[in-house]
């Protein structure tokens, strides 16, 4: 069943993207100072990890549940939901804070509550995107949502040092607080058109809980081209999230926290640009599976001049080389999973899509560590099995170059992985083999009355 024929544009998307952003900001800030509190109390990392695994279980736990909520009911009223509670979560944090009564436990709680909440938030904000955006634009727009992501993981580490140090922990959770009511704010005065919904045949009245459940891993089955695409997309945010963990270190085996810190920041800076180009440009608009594949291809260069050798320049222009291309792929196959699943079922099937992709990563890192100390990093060693051969000849040898080591496999790797994702067919053809499960956009409607959309205009 196809959506309704309301026109489209880019408004009502950019007033709810802008509130996520500032909301997004204001999350990141009290993130960031939470570590430093946490650091304080306990000098140790274990807290850390601890706080990393309540934010991310629930996501992956919940994502089927929440594609069933987000496909049977109001997506605006669950990201209202969303946000509220995750407002009031953070009121309570300040209160114990305020009272001196917050423990490292409450903020494994805090986490764990917040990360349920999000949960639901993020499957009703990614298919309502479909309702409000044009198809031709939907490569855009998801181009504008990594600007802000690009501009959070710019911005908040720097912000959130800056601030500790004026105003604490305790003016930051107000900061927070505040940057709610511009999220719900922009929820509250704009419309999101639901997605009509098909009357339920015999089979499905039938079905149980289970096999709502397990909806969105049925449907891409279902779809050989959507369901390669996904594991291809997996496979590289594996190889993304297990360098990320360990740039940092690599970078300082040779060189000092200052160079570590310029390797990080111009990263984020080259996925600032290139996702505002994005946004600008919106990609290619025909045979977007070929090219995603061939940014990633291009992206995987970066891996290779990052760990070749012990070179703060090099290492700087290989992560900024990886991170430019990054956000160009993941807007065409965002807006590919857009255009070819029927918004009535985005719910299901874009929950279960980030609940593989978000399991992917606490994978990676928890494989990183014992990976590179246990095992690359021994082998160009001085003594090691490879210090004397060729490859620690072109590598290296020392503190670090293990890890420049995984960098250089990871880039033949993704290249392989490229090449294979474009040698199938299913994959390749998925455009032309799938039809679209969302029609043409209509040619422009005159301008709707202030009681059908209040804030709406002709595309």
């Amino acid at each position: 069943m196809t959506p309704p024929s309301a026109p489209k544009n880019m408004r009502t998307f950019l007033i709810i993207a802008i509130g996520q952003l500032i909301s997004m900001m204001g999350s990141g800030l009290t993130g960031y100072a939470l570590g430093f509190w946490i650091y304080a109390e306990t000098g140790n990392a274990t807290p850390f990890a601890l706080v990393a695994l309540f934010s991310t279980l629930p996501r992956i736990l919940l994502a089927p549940l929440a594609g069933i909520a987000a496909d049977r009911f109001n997506r605006r009223h669950i990201m209202l939901l969303a946000d509220t509670a995750d407002a009031l979560i953070t009121l309570g944090a300040a209160i114990l804070l305020i009272s001196g009564r917050l423990e490292i436990w409450h903020i494994y709680v805090i986490a764990g509550t917040s990360a349920l909440f999000g949960a639901f938030q993020q499957p009703a904000y990614q298919a309502s995107i479909t309702m409000l955006v044009p198809k031709q634009d939907l490569a855009r727009a998801s181009g504008i949502q990594q600007r802000g992501q690009a501009l959070e993981m710019l911005l908040t580490p720097v912000l959130a040092g800056a601030l500790f140090g004026l105003v604490g922990l305790n003016g930051i959770i107000l900061i927070d607080l505040a940057t709610y009511a511009f999220a719900v704010g922009a929820l509250l005065f704009v419309h999101i058109p639901q997605p009509p919904k098909a009357e339920p045949s015999a089979t499905d009245q039938k079905q149980g809980l289970w096999q709502s459940l397990t909806f969105g891993w049925t449907y891409l089955r279902q779809r050989p081209g959507l369901f390669g695409l996904l594991w291809y997309f997996a496979a590289v945010n594996f190889f993304l999230s297990i360098t990320g963990v360990l740039s940092t270190p690599m970078v300082l085996g040779f060189s000092t926290p200052a160079a570590a810190g310029l390797v990080g920041s111009l990263g984020g800076l080259a996925m600032l640009v290139s996702s505002i180009i994005m946004g600008s440009w919106g990609g290619p608009k025909t045979r977007r599976v070929p090219w995603l594949i061939f940014f990633i291809a291009l992206s995987s260069a970066g891996f290779l001049f990052t760990g070749l050798l012990p070179n703060v320049p090099l290492t700087t222009f290989g992560r900024a080389w990886l991170l430019f291309f990054i956000p160009w792929a993941s807007a065409l196959s965002q807006a590919t999973f857009q255009s070819k699943v029927a918004p009535e079922v985005q719910g299901r099937v874009f929950a279960m899509r980030g609940m593989i992709g978000t399991s992917i990563t606490p994978i990676a890192q928890g494989l990183a560590g014992p990976l590179a100390d246990k095992v690359f990093t021994p082998l160009l060693l001085p003594g090691g099995a490879l210090a004397t051969t060729w490859v620690g000849g072109l590598i290296g040898v020392g503190p670090g170059r293990g890890i420049g080591l995984m960098f250089v496999l990871s880039f033949f790797a993704l290249l392989l992985l490229s090449v294979l994702a474009f040698g199938s067919r299913r994959i390749r053809l998925l455009e032309t083999d799938l039809p679209d499960a969302i029609p043409d956009d209509p040619s422009p409607e005159p301008i709707p009355t202030p009681e059908s959309d209040p804030v709406q205009s002709p595309a």
